[in-house]
């Protein structure tokens, strides 16, 4: 599997109405669909609709919720139903029941200090392309979620996994990825043709012609018969 990549949300965590006596609810979209990402070094990212069909699909096994993605502060877990995740058609929405010790963690939210949310997620499958201006643009198409996270520090870029899938794709080294990227000269991995496609015009046997040299002999013959 590969490394596990973190990306902020353009999107608020919030306190959220509280579900029993007691209880501290925050939550936000953790994702947005088919919204593009700032520059991540090179290259800009948007998420596809179904890309947490498969984690959705098998019941969200083993999702979090952690302040700043820190295992020390553990918020609440889909085992537990502490964490409910819901997809639409804006994007992963989650909603933590955070626990008696997170009091601080409700209150920055509470208080607007903590804005942000973010997820951790393993990519299963990825799309490299140009979008309109010209800029390299991956598109995330499916994967499994690892954590939702509401966050004070959403500087989580993490594009090397990124930048291993786009090496593979165009057949470069991982080095060569990471220099253009430095450069904003992504773009040319993207323009790689594939390998030239070679046409056999020799004969295909003794005294055969090569069914392209028949197709034109064939045609010539037709045009004989038809001039006057």
């Amino acid at each position: 599997m590969s490394t596990a990549e973190r990306r902020t949300a353009r999107g608020l965590v919030e306190v959220r109405a509280d579900t029993g006596p007691g209880k501290m609810t925050i939550g936000g979209y953790a994702a947005k669909f088919n919204t593009l990402s700032r520059n991540l070094g090179g290259f800009v990212e948007r998420i596809d609709p179904g890309f947490f069909a498969k984690s959705e699909g098998d019941g969200w096994p083993e999702a979090m919720a952690r302040y700043n993605h820190d295992d020390d502060f553990l918020l609440g877990t889909t085992a537990g139903g502490t964490l409910r995740l819901v997809v639409d058609g804006t994007g992963l929405d989650y909603t933590a029941d955070l626990p008696s010790t997170r009091a601080d963690v409700y209150e920055l939210v509470q208080r607007g200090d903590v804005t942000r949310s973010s997820f951790a997620f393993f990519c299963f499958e990825d799309d490299w392309s140009m979008t309109d201006q010209g800029f390299p643009l991956r598109t995330l198409l499916s994967g499994q979620l690892v954590d939702v996270a509401p966050v004070n520090s959403p500087a989580y870029l993490d594009t090397d996994t990124g930048l291993r899938s786009l090496a593979e794709r165009a057949g470069a080294t991982v080095e060569e990825v990471r220099a253009a990227a430095a450069g904003d000269g992504l773009a040319r991995f993207l323009g790689r043709a594939p390998a030239a496609t070679v046409i056999d015009m020799a004969p295909t046997g003794q005294g055969d012609p090569h069914p392209l040299v028949s197709l034109r002999q064939r045609r010539a013959e037709l045009l004989r018969r038809r001039t006057p």
